[in-house]
């Protein structure tokens, strides 16, 4: 990858995590960084469809998502995280929106953080903190879109151009798994540049794995489209993921 290259995912990932800093007490307009849905197949038939869409406005962003089961059940679900311009959490919601209605928030706790979980309206919520910095990823298992906002993290902390080509070399992070109420480390390991191919068409992608305690995921990412997710596939689940 090339010094434009490089220059490109700064400048990416600076949209998402940065903004321009508010002046006489006006927050500027938000810029929509990126938006669509994916589609989540396994053993070839889409079982679920996930739209998004990540905004950043001030020394903030923004990250929304919901997920709809295909078919009978209809189940969803939503979450919305928002980061600080250093990749703090500021707050993380996740609603359930069929069949139930069980909500949770992860929100700072000084410099740690703090999940509080509600299984029904009005109920008392449970409280289970972590021992784990407030810039930490929040990866919830649900989202996808997750998963690019950890690539671009890492292609923007973790990439380096010296005098040659830009280079990578794998990184940790350390990430909340809101559903299962844990944290972990998650790895990441730089593959290079793959041709695959995206409904019959060819393409020149950049490949990166991610893996954690309990899963192993294989993301492969758009360079001529600002480094874009286009295709997911998890690891001995039959499962891939792909942008509509």
């Amino acid at each position: 990858m090339t010094l434009r290259t490089m220059f490109m995912v700064g400048t990416f990932w600076l949209l998402v995590i940065a903004g321009a800093a508010v002046g006489a007490g006006k927050e500027p307009a938000g810029q929509m960084v990126d938006s669509g849905s994916f589609g989540v197949f396994m053993n070839g038939k889409r079982v679920a469809t996930e739209t998004f869409s990540i905004q950043q406005s001030g020394g903030a962003s923004t990250t929304s998502a919901q997920v709809k089961e295909e078919g009978g059940s209809g189940a969803s679900q939503s979450s919305e995280l928002q980061i600080t311009s250093a990749g703090a959490v500021i707050r993380y919601e996740w609603h359930e929106l069929n069949p139930g209605k069980s909500a949770l928030v992860i929100v700072p706790n000084n410099e740690f953080l703090i999940e509080r979980v509600t299984q029904n309206p009005g109920d008392k919520p449970a409280e289970q903190p972590f021992l784990m910095p407030n810039t930490s990823i929040v990866l919830d298992n649900n989202f996808l879109i997750h998963r690019e906002v950890l690539a671009w993290r890492y292609l923007a902390s973790s990439c380096a151009h010296n005098s040659g080509p830009m280079r990578c070399g794998p990184a940790q992070f350390g990430a909340i798994v809101p559903q299962e109420r844990t944290s972990t480390r998650v790895n990441v390991q730089p593959v290079g540049e793959e041709k695959v191919k995206i409904r019959d068409t060819e393409r020149q992608l950049l490949r990166i794995n991610i893996k954690s305690d309990d899963d192993e995921w294989a993301l492969w990412l758009d360079p001529e489209d600002h480094y874009k997710l286009l295709r997911v596939v998890k690891a001995g689940a039959n499962t891939e993921v792909l942008r509509d």
